[in-house]
């Protein structure tokens, strides 16, 4: 069995509100959070900081952390490989606005319930929760 590893990230600003993102639909079309493979040697930490930017343009976020999760799929094309998936939590200026990359057509700043309305999956929903969970507890 291959293995393969990826990352995902909520992002959120004051509010809160998070951040989702449509996929264009050459990327099969649908409401994701920031996400996307760790490459050859790369550290998940620094997938994640490098995929922010390339898909948002953010380079500086206000806090940047893992998010105490276990997740991973099977993709619907191949049941024999698992990709493992690291999420984390990023945290953005309140006035600051996505510079999409060609991954995505269109992006919205939701509130949780709407952010788990239109994504597509359920990893990425029970990532946002758990940020969602530990927004309401530092308040």
């Amino acid at each position: 069995m291959r293995a393969r590893e990826e990352v995902l990230l909520v992002l959120y600003r004051p509010g809160p509100s998070f951040l989702i993102l449509l996929r264009s639909p050459e990327s099969h079309g649908y409401w994701h959070l920031v996400a996307g493979g760790i490459e050859e040697g790369e550290a998940p930490d620094a997938a994640a900081l490098r995929e922010l930017g390339e898909e948002t343009g953010m380079t500086q976020p206000v806090r940047f952390a893992p998010i105490p999760l276990e997740l991973g799929y099977r993709p619907a094309d191949d049941d024999e490989v698992r990709v493992t998936l690291h999420p984390y939590s990023v945290e953005v200026e309140p006035d600051w606005e996505p510079v999409l990359n060609e991954e995505h057509v269109e992006y919205r700043w939701c509130s949780e319930a709407q952010a788990e309305e239109l994504l597509e999956y359920p990893e990425p929903v029970d990532a946002l929760r758990v940020v969602a969970r530990r927004l309401e507890d530092e308040t």
